[in-house]
């Protein structure tokens, strides 16, 4: 044990003389190895792998990266490496090594044995919470406490909505501009990351939570409130929109005669899906419709703004298709059998059913697909998002799908990877910490059996998972995935059904 200890403390030292990086990164390479060493942080080097970093450079064959302790100490080329004594060697040759995946549209963190765990086996390292409360701010603590094994975590706040909501508690309801600044104050109280609005808030409302967002310092991003214009809620700050809602509309030739309908029906308190159901048919119909030059002044605000869209296509392929699309999914083993209840009973009468139905729905979904590879070719950020614990959207697996659909959008596999990882870090104001491979940033890694960059399927393939600096072989993440399955089947730690937050595209 003395000579690991000594052994450390010699690689230690190399680092404290070979770590241009770290001091390129603001940290003194010398006070990180002193440090390291005080506190006997563990030492881990991924070891000739071919490191694809999130940046715009080329693959790195036959490299290494250091990670001391949760961060990236050293990355360059193995043969600089001294000796490797008393380090942790992953064995990274024939591989491809990544930054750690963001998936920046996520519900249902509250599931701790389910839905955390789903998240590392997949290489998903970080998630956008959109729909904080109570139980999923719980679990976050957890995980920075080192209790829990889970991705980073960034959580909304409280979903603000108007009067009239689709959604049923925690949702916050708000009628007037007080209400509306109460929300973010109380958001703010509660140390929301961002402030999540939704699709039936009143424009009023709505402009007081930007403003109040602008005074907190919070962002805010959620759905297309119908009663705000979509350029304006951008000028206003908003800094996503999810699921393409209202992007058909205003990039169609029919968009202000939708948009005069969409303006004179009431959201029907007895009935508030009515609304909600006559939107998405608009926007179906606005896809037949589609207009290069309204698409090009629309993007060109987006753009303008940094506003981002989160496709959400995942989803979207799963309300598009009939009920029993995925009903045998082999992935539904590790979702409780009461949510999958709860599923099927929620697709049975939202999706397809005839055939005309279904060929209709089928060419929305590719309609709007394509939306998403024309927003990105005009200068829109994507985000790459999943909307899961809704139907057939199952954690961690479901980031994968969604990297084939940024793919069959237009994207190429190195620039849909870029989407979720130094993107997806850039967007969350943590580009100088996380999202590409370099000295100084957080140790969020995924080890690769196959080359991504050929094909974005690759990313399925994972040998190890490094997050914040902890490793998780195959074999770890096989008994993870064991322990999900077992804990789906017994309902552990899974909130009781009744009362869920779980609500198609929220």
């Amino acid at each position: 044990m003395e000579r690991v200890e000594a052994n450390r403390r010699d690689f230690l030292r190399w680092l404290a003389v070979a770590g241009a990086g770290l001091a390129a990164a603001g940290v003194v390479p010398a006070v990180f190895a002193q440090e390291a060493a005080a506190a006997g942080s563990d030492v881990v080097v991924v070891l000739g792998a071919t490191v694809v970093d999130g940046t715009d450079a080329p693959p790195a064959p036959h490299s290494a990266v250091v990670v001391v302790g949760d961060r990236i100490a050293w990355a360059g080329p193995a043969a600089d490496l001294p000796p490797l004594n008393g380090v942790r060697v992953v064995d990274g040759r024939g591989r491809y090594l990544v930054p750690g995946l963001w998936d920046l549209h996520t519900h249902g963190l509250d599931y701790e044995a389910v839905f955390p765990p789903l998240y590392l086996a997949n290489g998903v390292t970080g998630i956008r919470e959109m729909w904080g409360y109570a139980e999923n701010r719980a679990v976050r603590d957890k995980i920075v406490r080192g209790e829990l094994a889970g991705p980073r975590v960034v959580m909304g706040s409280s979903i603000i909505d108007g009067p009239v909501s689709l959604l049923a508690p925690p949702v916050t309801q708000v009628a007037t501009a007080e209400e509306a600044r109460a929300a973010v104050r109380t958001a703010e109280a509660e140390g929301a990351d961002f402030v999540k609005v939704y699709s039936y808030l009143g424009a009023e409302a709505f402009a007081a939570i930007a403003d109040e967002c602008r005074r907190a310092g919070l962002p805010f991003a959620g759905h297309w409130p119908y009663r705000v214009s979509q350029p304006v809620a951008s000028d206003a700050g908003q800094r996503s929109f999810e699921h393409l809602f209202g992007v058909p509309v205003y990039t169609s030739a029919r968009r202000d005669e939708i948009l005069a309908t969409l303006a004179e029906t009431p959201f029907d308190p007895a009935h508030p899906r009515t609304f909600f159901t006559m939107a998405r048919e608009l926007d179906r119909q606005a896809t037949e419709a589609y207009s290069p030059w309204r698409a090009r002044e629309f993007f060109g605000r987006l753009a303008h703004n940094g506003t981002r869209l989160t496709p959400t296509m995942v989803v979207n392929r799963v309300m598009c298709s009939p009920a029993d699309a995925f009903a045998h999914d082999p992935r539904l083993k590790y979702v409780p059998r009461a949510v999958r209840d709860f599923w099927a009973e929620q697709l049975r009468t939202r999706t397809p059913v005839t055939p005309a139905e279904i060929a209709q729905q089928e060419a929305y979904f590719h309609a709007q697909v394509e939306l998403a590879g024309a927003a990105h070719r005009a200068g829109v950020a994507l985000l790459g998002g999943t909307d899961c614990l809704n139907p057939y959207v199952f954690p961690g697996f479901s980031l994968h799908d969604e990297l084939d659909h940024l793919v069959e959008a237009g994207l190429s596999p190195h620039r849909a990877l870029q989407v979720v990882t130094r993107d997806a870090a850039a967007f969350l104001g943590r580009a100088a910490t996380a999202g590409t491979i370099a000295p100084g940033k957080v140790a969020d890694l995924v080890l690769l059996d196959a080359n991504p960059v050929a094909d974005i399927r690759a990313v399925r393939r994972i040998d190890t998972v490094v997050a914040a600096g902890r490793v998780f072989d195959r074999a770890e993440l096989d008994r993870m995935l064991a322990g999900v399955e077992a804990a789906a089947g017994t309902a552990v730690n899974a909130r009781s059904v009744t009362g869920l937050p779980m609500h198609s595209c929220c």
